[in-house]
């Protein structure tokens, strides 16, 4: 790399900002077919506790049209819409094999015609300023190449009195239970990516930019800095994982 080339992270590579994004695109172009099924596995199911969660505190209401990025298969999605009757949803996502699989699962034949399913960029979205009652992104934001970027695009297509809510794998407040869980992380989830999808190296990387991301406080920082107001999070078990949500007041 030149040496005035801007530089980011890969997991624990150090790579040039400019090949990120197409790294990350070969990472969920590799796991798609198998993406949900190791979600359930590396998590034991915990992730969907999680994401009913994120429902329960952003209350979805009917009317609203929500902006899931790096929305993937449309898990969040579905569950919106499924609480918030004559709502509408865009999944927008960089990989458009993600996308393709969520369109063959079940639900999105009977929800169609309130979704909608858009390959885009969450550091530059393919929308209009205003767009939006609410912005989900849900494990995705720690695979953006410049996150402060995705959070003003995140703001900027929000309406004013939009809400974003971010679900977001974070640290463990207690430095052993955080040992023992990246002991976890990192000798069984790249393991299990090898068997169940043939593909250790993805899982590597995955578990590896866990450990890159913000802890809590940092990223609710980086929240307000982005223009959002009442910025607030919620652990969940005990912070694997951690909910942030903010206001475009």
């Amino acid at each position: 790399m030149a040496e005035n080339e801007q530089t980011t992270h890969f997991g624990f590579q150090t790579v040039a900002e400019d090949q990120k994004a197409g790294m990350v695109h070969g990472v969920f172009t590799s796991v798609a077919s198998k993406y949900d099924i190791m979600n359930d596995v590396m998590s034991a199911g915990i992730h969907r506790i999680w994401k009913e969660a994120m429902m329960d505190w952003l209350a979805p209401r009917p009317g609203q049209r929500l902006l899931d990025v790096a929305g993937g298969t449309g898990d969040v999605s579905f569950r919106f819409l499924e609480r918030a009757p004559g709502a509408d949803a865009v999944v927008c996502d960089l990989t458009e094999s993600m996308l393709v699989e969520g369109r063959k699962r079940a639900d999105a034949g009977k929800l169609a015609d309130h979704l909608d399913w858009v390959v885009g960029d969450a550091m530059a979205l393919p929308f209009e300023s205003g767009s939006f009652d609410v912005y989900t992104i849900s494990f995705g934001i720690r695979n953006v190449t410049r996150v402060q970027d995705a959070l003003k695009e995140a703001f900027r297509v929000l309406r004013p009195g939009g809400r974003l809510m971010v679900l977001e794998f974070s640290q463990l407040p207690n430095p052993a239970m955080q040992k023992a869980y990246d002991l976890y992380s990192f000798n069984v989830i790249p393991q299990m990516g090898k068997m169940i999808t043939g593909d250790r190296d993805s899982y590597q990387y995955l578990v590896e930019s866990i450990r890159q991301f913000p802890d809590q406080e940092t990223f609710a920082a980086m929240i307000r800095k982005a223009g959002f107001e009442n910025v607030k999070y919620r652990n969940l078990s005990l912070g694997i994982a951690a909910l942030h949500s903010g206001w475009k007041i």
